[in-house]
């Protein structure tokens, strides 16, 4: 016969216990043992969020020839952190943005102007949010997806520029109206994009 009161506690005990228990996120972010970081494999099945061709922060210098070849970035986003972003207008923890560098190519097939993109990967940048932090890794192809330590120039940039939490998302053109709306542009962006004053 089970007791009212030990009834009444085992009731209080299951009221208590989440209904869905906290799981990890299934993308999140692994390292190795030296610290470098398990490059994602199937960050093309993630949310695309913008393509680049021959983007650069430093100004080309007056009468500069031109580069020699062509190159497309395409950033994609882990779906999880994508929805957070949807939700709050920033990122969360364990987010991972990873930046796809392909040759851009002409002509190819039928093209007669422009560019299309490489088959060959010739590197990823991967921006990793993990426990409050950012990192950068590099990835060469074939090769493991080393961390950029600080003191390097990307920390410092995104620093500066990003328009959101340090990341570029004023280069993605479905999540900056968002940001803009959300009120999560940060003050380092606004400052360097408002107008100056008029006298």
């Amino acid at each position: 016969m089970v007791r009212p009161l030990a009834l009444a506690s085992s009731l209080a005990l299951l009221l208590l216990q989440p209904a869905h228990p906290s799981t990890p996120v299934a993308n999140a972010p692994t390292y190795t043992k030296d610290g470098n970081l398990v490059a994602p494999t199937n960050y093309r099945e993630w949310i695309y969020l913008t393509s680049g061709l021959d983007m650069s922060y430093v100004a080309q210098p007056a009468g500069a020839p031109p580069p020699e070849h062509s190159m497309f970035d395409n950033v994609f986003v882990n779906p999880e952190s994508y929805r957070a972003f949807l939700a709050a207008g920033t990122w969360p923890d364990k987010t991972t943005i990873v930046l796809e560098v392909r040759g851009a190519e002409n002509p190819v097939s039928i093209n007669k102007r422009g560019h299309t993109q490489s088959e060959e990967v010739m590197a990823l940048e991967i921006h990793v949010k993990d426990n409050g932090k950012w990192t950068f890794f590099h990835q060469d192809p074939g090769g493991p997806a080393m961390l950029i330590p600080r003191p390097a120039g990307c920390y410092a940039c995104h620093e500066a520029h990003g328009a959101v939490d340090t990341t570029f998302v004023q280069f993605y053109p479905t999540l900056f109206p968002l940001a803009r709306q959300k009120h999560t542009l940060s003050e380092e962006y606004l400052k360097e994009t408002s107008s100056p004053a008029k006298p």
